[in-house]
């Protein structure tokens, strides 16, 4: 066991200029949610515990940056494929650096708005960008037998670092907490620019003097058809058709309930970052718990299915819990179920996986996470 662990290990050493630096990105910006309810709603709401200004921000910056995504991200993809991973990563790391330092420059009104306008333009670039141009690097220098270990360290250090963010945040004073995340986001570029090496080796292409628009609007025309690939797949099958619908409507779901939550315990119980902070942990606990040791147990014995319906309840129970909470301990015991609803994605892409053939798993897993 211990030399099979060793071996593991030794395969993923390429990727610790990777990793590292993406530890530290991930545990700086999620240090900063728990308090952002706060300074949000002191600049846009003073003297309120509910703000409703802040809520609307909050479903607008998600709506945009979800339409604006589906075209940035196949071509940043794209980009990397031509330029390297290597410059692509670095920027897309670099882009929470200013919005994080006008905040913690000035909490006014006229700074909120403009952080969220900067932020917006952050998460179009940045959001899922990193981890697909990761989730690259790692398979141009690993090899084919040891990716599933090295994806799944990425997937593991990720819910990790959200953890350790969460715990810094508990803490730290909040008025060391943006001070402290810019430190940490300015080092990623920084050591990536003098550690990471590049996998890309670039290669003259018959295109490689065409017009960026040009090349940008091939890549979405290539977008389409591949996409339209998928939803042809997707309509041929009728477990694909279902799964596709649950996706959707459970997506739908928890991104109006992951939006507006920080905010609503804090106008119903007064939430401070320290309780709202307590409750991303006890989320993020679950969710390496659940997806390292429960999902592994469980699905030899009763199938992606059945965790499949079993997540779903959960995050119903979730949902009314949070709803009917009734006293300052029941969100705790809603984001216990935690441990069980996150398993609803990994067991989507099972079942999609299982009814889907080889040649058709990169174009339909995209399309899921359009559907998210």
């Amino acid at each position: 066991m211990a030399g099979w662990w060793w071996e593991n290990m030794r395969e993923l050493r390429p990727l610790v200029h990777l990793l590292l630096p993406l530890c530290v990105h991930w545990v700086a910006e999620e240090m900063t949610v728990s308090v952002l309810v706060d300074v949000t709603t002191n600049a846009l709401c003073p003297g309120n515990k509910t703000c409703s200004e802040a809520i609307y921000i909050n479903g607008i910056q998600q709506t945009v940056v979800g339409i604006f995504k589906m075209i940035v991200l196949p071509l940043l993809g794209q980009l990397s494929d031509d330029y390297g991973r290597k410059p692509l990563l670095i920027v897309t790391v670099s882009t929470t650096i200013i919005p994080f330092t006008l905040l913690a420059i000035d909490q006014s009104r006229g700074s909120v708005y403009a952080y969220y306008g900067l932020r917006t333009i952050s998460f179009i670039i940045s959001q899922g960008s990193i981890f697909c141009i990761s989730v690259a690097y790692a398979a141009d220098v690993v090899d084919e037998r040891k990716r599933a270990a090295a994806f799944s360290w990425i997937t593991g250090l990720f819910s990790a670092s959200h953890v350790v963010g969460n715990m810094l945040a508990r803490f730290l004073p909040e008025d060391y907490i943006f001070v402290v995340s810019i430190a940490l986001l300015i080092i990623v570029p920084v050591y990536m620019a003098l550690f990471l090496k590049e996998t890309v080796r670039p290669t003259e292409k018959p295109d490689h003097n065409v017009p960026c628009i040009k090349k940008a609007t091939k890549i979405v025309k290539e977008r389409y058809h591949s996409m339209k690939h998928a939803v042809d797949i997707v309509t041929s099958s009728s477990t694909l058709k279902r799964i596709s619908s649950i996706s959707f409507f459970y997506e739908l779901g928890m991104s109006g309930i992951s939006g507006v939550l920080l905010y609503y315990l804090k106008s119903l119980f007064g939430f401070n970052k320290n309780q709202l902070s307590e409750i991303l942990m006890m989320v993020g606990v679950g969710s390496i718990f659940s997806q390292m040791l429960v999902l592994p147990l469980l699905n030899p014995l009763i199938g992606e299915k059945l965790i499949l319906c079993m997540g779903l309840l959960a995050s119903v129970a979730y949902g009314l819990l949070y709803g009917l909470a009734w006293a300052s301990w029941v969100p705790y015991l809603s984001a216990s179920f935690g441990v069980i609803y996150i398993l609803v994605k990994p067991a989507t892409y099972a079942v999609i996986s299982k009814a889907s053939n080889s040649a058709d798993q990169v174009s339909l897993v995209y399309c899921k996470f359009l559907i998210s």
